[in-house]
């Protein structure tokens, strides 16, 4: 019986898994943490997640039984190494803010927000790939003098496996240099960043979903703990797995809320959002994934139960027992920075606070201000025309508790589907690895695994008080669009048709 394996290298940790090649049925699960960032500055060295993987998979029993592997990387991140595959720096990541002002000039090069939608689906904020490149062209010039490849995570990771330098066209995508529409490479994009440089014979090669990437070498097999020879797959970014690890449909919506937040739909058409709130993604199976992605989620419930001095068990049951609307406090949850809306220099907003303020009101918000955060991606889908009438799929960390889903549905309106298995990431991954082995589209894989399946929560009491939670929010979050100037005070006041105060 053959087995593949799927890899989750986040933010956080690498997962693995391995499956049943035929069935999908899960065999045996590992993982190991990766060093811990906080942004504006957030950097990894690759070599902590090559690591990573191979203590991961030490943790994998009959992982000699392995006949494919795919490699599921964090987006955006950016990897440059010399032409053996070194880095020459730590990788800047996704949620690395520090590139924001190079992101303001990148998008005005080309012609403003209107014009690098149509072009490349998306508008660069400071966590794509793009934006991070020319910071390091203004800052570190001498190290991009000498790199040979420019990589994303999951590039790097499957370079090693095999010696390809290749990608997919979901995690290509969220370059910002890259056009799911057109399928190439977008030279004059590049040339913003330094037009003197050819930057064709440092990128990647684009592989489809059922492309053979390689095939794992024996010094890769004694560092991992594979078998050499192992088919490796294209890979594909983590929200390109997660979609195939739940059999996403046109018409589902996945809410994952994890370290970050994402909102996102399959698509059969590619999409460009003008107004940025939406990039326009490839997926991994040769159609588009829509997608809105906050910086702040599962971290503000952290934060709120650290500072209610519990656990996020008791942080759950603390929410779950303040009322909707947690009695007029609302918190804009930007504790890092926010990427939608683009707003890098961000912090949080506590609203509402009076001198009866309880702890289950505290709890109650953290929670509803990263929904409604969420919320506002699921608006923007809409409004940038995708279909989102399916089923409401929540994954990510969030899924765990029972807070997040009865509050999601209550907020939405909507029957929540809380996908069964706790590694989306490394079961989507898993999925393309047995596509790559049976020659077959991933999405088949995906549907004939059973995966996506899981307990319904259905809105409750709390959905007679959703629309005005979500209008205290929104009239939060546009009260504070603009910063203030210094010494100038904040004036919020939230809708009168909204919950009481207690």
């Amino acid at each position: 019986m053959p087995l593949v394996c799927g890899v989750d290298s986040s933010t956080q940790s690498t997962k693995v898994e391995l499956r049943d090649a035929d069935t999908g049925v899960l065999v045996a699960t590992g993982r190991a943490p990766h060093p811990a960032t906080t942004p504006p500055r957030s950097e990894q060295h690759p070599a902590a997640w090559w690591g990573a993987l191979g203590a991961a998979v030490a943790g994998c029993r009959r992982a000699a039984d392995v006949a494919a592997v795919a490699v599921a990387g964090q987006q955006h991140g950016l990897v440059v190494t010399d032409a053996a595959g070194v880095p020459l720096r730590p990788a800047k990541l996704w949620n690395d803010t520090e590139s924001a002002p190079q992101a303001e000039v990148l998008v005005a090069g080309l012609g403003g927000p209107a014009r690098w939608a149509a072009l490349c689906g998306s508008v660069p904020v400071a966590s794509f790939t793009v934006t991070k490149l020319a910071w390091l062209r203004q800052h570190e010039p001498e190290v991009l003098a000498r790199a040979a490849w420019v990589l994303l995570p999951h590039d790097w990771l499957t370079r090693q496996l095999c010696g390809a330098a290749v990608t997919d066209r979901g995690d290509a995508s969220g370059t910002g240099y890259w056009s799911p529409a057109s399928g190439r490479y977008l030279a004059e994009v590049l040339a913003l960043v330094d037009p003197e440089v050819d930057w064709r014979p440092r990128l990647p090669e684009v592989l489809g979903p059922v492309d053979v990437a390689g095939a794992v070498g024996a010094a890769a097999a004694a560092a991992v703990g594979l078998r050499a020879g192992v088919l490796v797959g294209p890979g594909t970014g983590d929200n390109m797995a997660a979609a195939l690890g739940v059999a996403l449909q046109p018409g589902d919506v996945v809410v994952s809320i994890g370290t970050s937040g994402t909102v996102y739909a399959v698509s059969p058409t590619p999409t460009a959002d003008g107004g940025g709130a939406v990039a326009g993604f490839a997926d991994a199976t040769g159609r588009f994934l829509p997608l809105v992605c906050t910086l702040n989620a599962t971290k503000v419930t952290d934060a709120a139960a650290r500072l209610l001095g519990v656990d996020l068990a008791g942080l759950d049951a603390l929410a779950r027992a303040g009322d909707p609307g947690a009695g007029g406090l609302v918190l804009l949850p930007y504790l890092d920075g926010e990427r939608t809306p683009n707003r890098p220099g961000a912090t949080g907003v506590l609203a509402g606070l009076r001198s009866d303020v309880t702890r289950e009101q505290l709890a109650r918000a953290a929670v509803e201000g990263v929904v409604c955060g969420l919320l506002d991606g699921l608006d923007a889908l809409r409004a940038a025309g995708v279909d989102t009438g399916g089923r409401l799929v929540l994954v990510g960390g969030g899924s765990r508790s029972a807070a997040y889903p009865q509050i999601l549905g209550d907020l939405a309106g909507r029957a929540v589907t809380v996908a069964a298995g706790a590694e989306h990431v490394a079961a989507g991954a898993c999925v393309q690895a047995a596509a790559v082995l049976h020659g077959r589209p991933p999405e088949e894989v995906a549907v004939a695994w059973g995966l996506g399946h899981g307990p319904l929560v259905e809105p409750g009491p709390g959905a007679a008080a959703g629309p005005e939670v979500r209008a205290a929010y929104g009239a939060l979050r546009d009260a504070t669009a603009r910063a203030p100037t210094p010494g100038e005070m904040v004036s919020w006041t939230p809708p009168t048709s909204g919950p009481p105060a207690r």
